[in-house]
């Protein structure tokens, strides 16, 4: 499947997207929040876009496969890390941000190893419903303080972000419980040292 299909479109802007998301951070006032809101949501949007789009259109590619969960992990990290580089975490919200990242990186690392075995690791719904409360939970802490003020809308959003940072410790484990008989198995010399052993 070329670059240039539809479905790889959206992923590349969902990459594309980020540098002008964490340029908001540095632009005051409160239309800068709320234009940083709406690209991170559409850029989200992408997320169930492209891959609904190459499944129906049957265009799936390694490429596609590839760059999507790069492109949501990039997006999800650079908005995390400038939300706390700004001052618009707490403290205490800092920690399941934290998680967060800590369990993309993991499954990332896991992923990455058991594509060398030709293993293949389901994305299972509750990983979805991570996905979107997280999503959500990113957008409230990006309008911050610019939003209603009759809705506590930071409180909101760190209250999801511990939701997806529990919902981040469930579903890391599920990939790790899935992944552990596969991590834990002998290993095999390679075929050149298998070759020699037998010559030999």
């Amino acid at each position: 499947m070329p670059l240039t299909s539809l479905p790889n479109m959206l992923t590349l802007s969902r990459i594309l997207a980020i540098p002008v998301v964490v340029a908001t951070f540095y632009v005051s006032g409160d239309y800068a929040r709320w234009f940083g809101c709406a690209l991170f949501a559409a850029a989200g949007f992408t997320d169930w876009l492209d891959g609904h789009m190459a499944r129906r259109w049957e265009q799936q590619s390694e490429l596609g496969r590839f760059l999507d969960p790069i492109a949501d992990k990039l997006l999800v990290s650079a908005t995390l890390l400038m939300l706390t580089a700004t001052g618009r975490l707490s403290d205490e919200a800092v920690l399941p941000a934290l998680v967060i990242l800590c369990r993309e990186i993991l499954v990332s690392g896991l992923r990455e190893y058991l594509a060398g075995l030709s293993v293949g690791v389901p994305v299972s719904r509750l990983a979805k419903w991570k996905t979107t409360i997280q999503m959500i939970a990113i957008g409230f802490l990006i309008v911050g303080n610019a939003g209603p003020h009759a809705l506590p809308v930071v409180w909101i959003g760190e209250m999801l972000l511990w939701l997806a940072a529990l919902l981040t410790i469930v579903t890391g484990y599920d990939y790790l419980r899935a992944s552990l008989s596969h991590l834990t198995r002998p290993s095999r010399p390679p075929p050149s040292a298998r070759s020699l052993s037998r010559e030999a």
